[in-house]
């Protein structure tokens, strides 16, 4: 249920490629390891992706590398809204077994599906001798905290297969901390839903949890449009990424459980059901789920100039006593990511304050006058109520949102994306200024608690190699993919390897090393969106060496053609290969202007300009030609 992001002529291809496009052009896409999907049903968010995240795990290569959770679809848009019926099948067991809280608020269907159950288990002895088994199991795992009970049962759940089996998809190694705990009830739930036939109710109940997302998909996809059109993110390719949102109507709706699992993101959420002056309405914690969806867009930019935080450092000794959570403490990346994340969000806080309705065109001018007035009073209003919110959060520990908040105000008049200003952000800081200022805060005795969890996950082989090429440590990408290329793997993984050694090569302007690549990803690989791409490399490798002939190669264009061609063939279900490959076709891939112009300067000899300025000015969009009828 889905409403929904060696041939003769190599020997010429040219060497001269601007350092700045390849590593833009290899990093644009990032294959995934195919992962088992759960039974969902989800709807299809017009967003864009990014890059993201990091991991403390050691290069260690396996022959079976874990996959991502299983509620990710691997073929599945970047960005989606959907259910999960492993997370239904949990969550009607924590019913079952006294898990009420927000009831009141819930929408009508976790009453319904809560009486059927009942119902069942009245008419059937078997039935409530698995119920009690199952709730004794589960009352002997309680945390003393409802949020950490349902927190390690949603761990688990993102993890197993469909029913019946709801079999964890991963080694017990690879699961998630929490979820290890509470993996024994499974045995106790797959009988009690078999008892219960719970398959069948889930079912039954499919139109509600339709009308659910129905309901939530157009102000969420309306929220991650406005985030992107602030950040003036623009429309990304496909990276391997995903960021998931799990709408599950028998959980409280004051729950956002937010984790992040290597590079995908996921959210489960409940909606809150309520009817003011006769009108009914399903909504779920925006600015919660945005603050998640800005850790998806922001971490990549941050993790990718790490090494320019160190100098930063000095911070950590600082917020020590603060009352954040320890992570933010002790690693200066994710403290500064948080602070800019917060500064982001107080610029877009509803301030609680109606603003002035400026008057209809032809109005008397008076109205005009009132309204100047009004807007300017609204305005001194709105910025008293921002700043009571960034007090709030230094005083937190969260000492650079100031800076942060006041680096968003210069950021919203400035024509340049986040992507692009962020150098600058990073770079500009007086932190001496900044240090001083932190060091006079007392912090509050007791802070909140950040609704994203970075969960551990032992990530292997071709995993961590995604992530370097993330980060943007070729060098440890290489090493892991050859490693891997070594150990005699199997088809699927030395498809992977080629395909991260492809890009890597394309980046070190190893061109023809990266045709090799790519054609054994094509002649290995089974996964349609690691075939689909590795054709459309070979195509624009092919246009770019063309057009770099002069006059342009009529033959290498042939080439570039028939691959984009049979990367249409491929149909991976996914609209970015397609019009990537169509477009191919039209006319050939040609490079950004800055790239072309490096071709003619010795880009050794250029002065690094850690601001990005020459670079921002570099790719500014040609003007836009008057359309003439």
């Amino acid at each position: 249920m889905q409403q929904r992001l060696f041939h003769p002529h190599v020997s010429r291809l040219t060497h001269s490629l601007s350092s700045l496009f390849l590593a833009l052009f290899a990093l644009s896409f990032c294959a995934s390891a195919p992962a088992q999907s759960s039974s969902s049903s989800s709807a299809k968010i017009n967003s864009q992706a990014n890059t993201s995240s990091s991991t403390n795990g050691q290069t260690t290569v396996r022959n079976a590398l874990p996959p991502p959770p299983s509620a990710i679809d691997p073929a599945g848009p970047a960005v989606s809204l959907e259910t999960n019926e492993p997370l239904f099948d949990l969550a009607a067991a924590l019913n079952t077994c006294g898990y009420d809280d927000g009831l009141a608020d819930s929408a009508p269907v976790r009453a319904a599906i809560r009486n059927e159950i009942n119902a069942e288990l009245e008419n059937s002895a078997t039935a409530r001798d698995a119920r009690d088994q199952m709730c004794t199991f589960i009352h002997r795992r309680d945390l003393g905290d409802e949020a950490r009970n349902v927190s390690q049962y949603i761990s688990l759940a993102v993890y197993l297969s469909p029913p019946p089996e709801l079999s964890p998809t991963v080694q017990e190694g690879d699961m998630p901390p929490d979820s290890t705990g509470v993996e024994g009830v499974l045995p106790y739930v797959r009988r009690f839903a078999r008892a219960v036939d719970l398959h069948v109710i889930w079912l039954r109940h499919r139109p509600e949890y339709e009308e659910l997302i129905n309901a939530v998909h157009g102000p969420l996809t309306t929220m991650l449009l406005e985030t992107n059109i602030y950040l003036k993110q623009p429309t990304s390719t496909y990276d391997g990424r995903r960021f998931l949102v799990l709408l599950e109507p028998l959980l409280s709706p004051g729950l956002t459980n937010a984790r992040v699992y290597g590079t995908d993101y996921i959210v489960v959420t409940s909606p809150q059901h309520a009817t003011t002056n006769g009108v009914t309405t399903d909504t779920v914690r925006l600015n919660e789920i945005r603050h998640t969806y800005l850790h998806y867009q922001i971490e990549p930019l941050i993790y990718t100039r790490a090494g320019a935080l160190e100098r930063m450092l000095p911070f950590l000794p600082i917020i020590r006593e603060a009352p954040i959570d320890f992570s933010f403490r002790s690693d200066i990346v994710a403290f500064f990511t948080e602070c800019l994340i917060r500064g982001i969000e107080i610029r877009n806080m509803d301030v609680g304050i109606p603003q002035p309705k400026k008057p209809a065109d032809g109005s008397p001018r008076y109205l005009f006058d009132k309204y100047g007035l009004d807007e300017d009073a609204w305005q001194h209003q709105a910025e008293a109520v921002r700043r009571k919110a960034v007090d709030d959060a230094v005083h937190q520990g969260f000492v650079l949102t100031n800076y942060f908040y006041e680096q968003m105000q210069h950021f919203e008049h400035d024509p340049e994306s986040l992507n692009e200003d962020i150098g600058e952000i990073v770079y500009g800081m007086e932190l001496d200024r900044e240090l001083h200022a932190a060091k006079q805060v007392k912090f509050y005795a007791q802070g909140q608690q950040d609704v994203v969890q970075h969960v551990p996950r032992h990530l292997t082989g071709l995993d961590l190699a995604d992530l370097d090429m993330i980060k943007g440590d070729t060098e440890g990408a290489a090493e892991i993919a050859q490693k891997v290329l070594d150990s005699k793997p199997s088809d699927a993984d030395a498809a992977r390897a080629n395909f991260t050694l492809g890009r890597i090569d394309i980046m070190e302007r190893n061109t023809e090393d990266s045709i090799t690549c790519f054609k054994e990803v094509i002649r290995l690989s089974k996964d349609p969106r690691t075939l689909a791409w590795a054709h459309i490399y070979l195509g624009r490798i092919y246009d770019v060496n063309s057009n770099n002939s002069g006059m342009g190669d009529a033959n290498l264009r042939n080439l570039a053609i028939s691959e984009y061609r049979e990367a249409l063939k491929v149909r991976d279900s996914q609209p970015d290969t397609k019009i990537a490959a169509e477009n191919g076709i039209k006319q050939p891939f040609a490079l950004p202007k800055a790239a072309m112009r490096s071709t003619s300067d010795n880009d050794d000899n250029t002065p690094l300009d850690p601001s990005g300025k020459a670079e921002k000015e570099a790719y500014k969009p040609d003007p836009i030609p008057t359309s003439t009828k």
